[in-house]
């Protein structure tokens, strides 16, 4: 179950700001810094959520999140530096806010765009999911603490659908101070933290930290 237009547009654009300002906060030596996304840089994770909200703003969705056009926007952007691509991230934002102002809540539960999965408000909520954990991984490779915040709820919304279509194990999500998620229509629960329940369904972490298995990655 998405989360609502309401929570979600707002959400996430301010998750891109929060983006823009750990970018500028970069030195040199850390935009180099590899990150735990294998063969990538904290430079190649930014430039691959810049190239995102750059691709969804100009409509260029074909084969969004495949292997192939994550690449290409790595690619893109190599050589360029952190000012640059928080440059480019705010004008992308800011475009793409505009978008999303024109959708009402039938919009937002209809099939998204041809060439991407799931309903529109699914593919805005990744969005959100995907700049909160790629903003974790560049705090994790340039030694700065995670920064919860409201990317948790997203992030456990998003998973708990990726899990669901998956058919993956009945579960609950309960994780401490949040909502509950079902995952398959519900069952017994899943506690513990919930940054670690994040990383660990997205292979950043270790199954076991929470008596799972590794079939809980969604990226398997």
């Amino acid at each position: 179950m998405t989360l609502g237009r309401t929570v979600v547009v707002p959400g996430m654009i301010e998750e891109y700001g929060a983006f823009v300002g750990l970018l500028r906060t970069l030195s040199t030596d850390e935009w180099q810094a590899p990150s735990r996304c294998q063969g990538w840089s904290a430079a190649d994770v930014a430039g691959h959520v810049v190239g995102q909200i750059t691709d969804v703003s100009e409509l260029r969705l074909e084969g969004l999140g495949t292997p192939e056009v994550t690449d290409r926007q790595v690619r893109e952007r190599r050589g360029r530096g952190p000012h640059e691509l928080a440059d480019e991230l705010d004008a992308s934002t800011a475009k793409a806010a505009a978008l999303a102002a024109a959708f009402d809540d039938g919009a937002w539960d209809a099939p998204g765009p041809p060439g991407t999965p799931g309903t529109l408000g699914q593919g805005l909520e990744s969005l959100w999911f995907d700049t909160f954990l790629h903003a974790d991984d560049i705090r994790r490779a340039t030694g700065r603490p995670t920064v919860p915040g409201g990317g948790l709820l997203p992030s456990l919304s998003h998973i708990s659908q990726v899990l669901t279509d998956r058919e993956w194990r009945p579960a609950t999500l309960r994780l401490d101070g949040m909502e509950e998620f079902a995952v398959s229509g519900g069952g017994p629960a899943v506690s513990g933290d919930p940054m670690t329940f994040i990383l660990v369904s997205t292979g950043r972490a270790e199954p076991d930290l929470l008596g799972l298995d590794p079939t809980v990655n969604i990226y398997r």
